[in-house]
């Protein structure tokens, strides 16, 4: 087991106890198969089940820890542009989409994507029940089941402005299968970018590790790679977060 690994395993732990107590089977399943979609449908079907008020799961933090990170990339483009498209990939029952669509300035279109369709499910029927009202009157949200390493189903390539995964490709690195799903996700990612574009993804994992495998994993046949910044988040329970910036370079082929 890698280092990063362990430091995943044992957030990932002080999440589900913190929250979770009663829940310690499920807890166990998802631990090792946290790239599997039944796993994810458990989880928040047994931690939604008897509970009577929804209440959003936020892996690592929340919004208000992330939105100087996201926020700033929404700006309005210099020629006339459809409402920028972002995506919270493997959003859960997170409310980071909804935030974002709440208070950006500029059109969006924030789609909240995961591969359970129980969270999506129950994302969906929260905000019909909040009806939260946006700051930019012509933004829309939605919520679709979709799994990350099958983004091209759903998205053609230079269609996204802002792809944000705040602990699924840390999810994916965690399960069995993870190393090669989660470059796949990677290179999925880029290719949805326009060359504008950019993908945050938020982790506790090492920059030392963290860019190598991003400059590596971000290379394929159509990719040139990557551009790759990072920034500290904080630390939070003991734990240091980073926001690791992706932007594609241009494609090699069209």
């Amino acid at each position: 087991m890698s280092a990063f690994t362990k430091s995943f395993a044992l957030a990932c732990r002080r999440v589900y106890f913190r929250n979770i107590r009663q829940h310690s089977s499920v807890t166990a399943e998802l631990m090792e198969n946290m790239d599997k979609k039944s796993a994810w449908d458990r989880f928040y079907s047994e931690t939604s089940s008897g509970v009577p008020h929804f209440k959003n799961f936020e892996w690592f933090f929340g919004f208000e820890a992330v939105q100087g990170f996201v926020m700033p990339l929404l700006r309005a483009p210099s020629l006339p542009h459809p409402p920028l498209r972002v995506l919270d990939m493997g959003c859960g029952t997170s409310a980071l989409g909804p935030c974002v669509y709440r208070d950006s300035a500029v059109p969006v279109r924030v789609t909240c994507a995961d591969i359970s369709p129980v969270a999506v499910r129950l994302m969906r029927d929260h905000l019909q029940a909040t009806a939260i009202q946006p700051r930019n009157a012509s933004s829309r949200i939605e919520f679709l089941e979709l799994d990350c390493t099958q983004l091209d189903r759903h998205y053609a390539s230079s269609s996204l402005d802002l792809i944000v995964d705040k602990g699924t490709t840390d999810a994916l690195l965690r399960s069995r299968e993870g190393t090669e799903k989660a470059a796949w996700a990677l290179r999925q990612s880029l290719r949805a970018l326009r060359r504008s574009g950019s993908l945050l993804q938020f982790s506790d994992e090492d920059p030392d590790a963290r860019l190598v495998w991003l400059e590596t994993a971000a290379l394929d046949e159509g990719l040139a790679g990557a551009d790759v910044g990072v920034q500290e988040v904080g630390v939070l329970r003991g734990v240091c977060y980073y926001c690791y910036q992706v932007t594609p370079r241009h494609e090699v082929n069209t």
